[in-house]
């Protein structure tokens, strides 16, 4: 293989070196929730703005027109009117033109211009639209690209949009994330088309490639959750983005235990092992099913109580966190997470956090 073949399929391969209309297909940002009379309204705006600028146009040198009409004495009219600039303007921007049967009175080109030109508009439109709402689509998102990958940051990355990433994303949104700070990376084509219709950023692609990654924003992301299929794929995810990404904190999901380390090890600040988690909910609500609801509550966002996190306030620090007015679950002191007995936070300290139950309708302070 030539240098000049193997710089051809490395350029290839690069994503965030393809201009913005070439990502179309593959970086998709979320529509608007306007109503469709709304956008048609819009349009219709523009385009009146755009007709009465011509006729505002033909009146200041109305002078300089031939009008037949007026040449053949009708009305006993001896300079174009308003009406007559609006006549011709609106037979001009509809491609209209002159043929050999022309209206000449003044109530022939009122109806002309109310009734005729729209029904010829909406031919056009019928016509014509579905070329020009494509064209018109791919430049919009093209538009928005550019915008969105030069503003992006500090946002959370989802790698796979199955189960784990939809109930991820929804416990996010729930806590009070903006979805527009959500990017979805996922081979699955109907899995994004989902995504995006809950208004979130989407990318098609590998995430175990860099390139994909990198366009998905994950240099500038403040997290990346993993919520891959397989363990492998989530350890070669994790090694990538920690890679591209050495600030962010990464969250990753896996089946087995025994591949715990290699995430740890591949960068990955916490792991979550679903199979032995659904495990022991499994062999708990055999003999405790109320403790089970009462877990479920506890990790549904939006119902009941969930757990919280915040600073500890001034008031509180030096006090005991069982002596708190939350009930408090454990302290996070330099990033190392303490259960509320150890002796280790017998007391708070300033710059501590504290985990807490508190009551879903409730505000968290930071």
């Amino acid at each position: 293989m030539t240098a000049r073949s193997k710089f051809r399929r490395r350029s290839k391969s690069e994503l965030t070196d393809l201009p913005d209309h070439a990502l179309v297909s593959v970086l998709r940002i979320p529509a608007g929730d306007a109503s469709p009379w709304r956008a048609i309204g819009a349009r219709m705006l523009v385009a009146l703005a755009a007709l009465f600028l011509a006729v505002l146009i033909v009146y200041i040198e109305r002078d300089g027109y031939r009008d037949s009409a007026i040449e053949a004495g009708i009305d006993g009219r001896t300079r174009m009117t308003f009406l007559d600039c609006l006549y011709y303007a609106t037979v001009s921007l509809s491609t209209t033109g002159y043929g050999d049967i022309t209206p000449i009175t003044q109530s022939a080109r009122l109806i002309n211009v109310l009734l005729i030109t729209p029904l010829r508009i909406l031919f056009l439109i019928v016509l014509v639209g579905t070329t020009l709402q494509v064209l018109t689509e791919r430049s919009r998102q093209a538009f928005k690209i550019q915008r969105w990958r030069a503003a992006v940051h500090n946002h959370t990355i989802v790698v796979g949009y199955g189960t784990k990433g939809r109930t991820a994303v929804s416990a996010m949104i729930n806590d009070g994330m903006e979805p527009g700070k959500i990017v979805v990376v996922d081979t699955d084509q109907a899995a994004l088309e989902v995504a995006e219709i809950d208004g979130l950023v989407t990318v098609r692609g590998d995430a175990t490639k860099a390139d994909v990654l990198r366009l998905a924003g994950a240099p500038r992301a403040a997290s990346i959750i993993i919520g891959a299929n397989r363990d492998d794929a989530a350890v070669m995810v994790t090694l990538t983005a920690r890679e591209l990404a050495p600030r962010a904190k990464i969250v990753a999901s896996i089946r087995e235990s025994e591949n715990t380390h290699l995430l740890r090890q591949s960068g990955a600040d916490s792991v979550v092992v679903s199979s032995e988690t659904a495990g022991r909910l499994l062999g708990m609500a055999t003999t405790t099913p109320s403790v089970v609801e009462m877990i479920e509550d506890l990790l549904s966002p939006g119902d009941g109580f969930n757990i919280a996190e915040r600073e500890v306030t001034r008031v509180e620090v030096g006090r005991s966190p069982r002596h708190l007015p939350n009930i408090v679950l454990g302290v996070v002191r330099k990033g190392h997470l303490y259960r509320v007995d150890s002796p280790a936070v017998a007391v708070v300290e300033a710059g501590d956090r504290l985990l807490f139950v508190r009551n879903a309708d409730a505000k968290v302070p930071n």
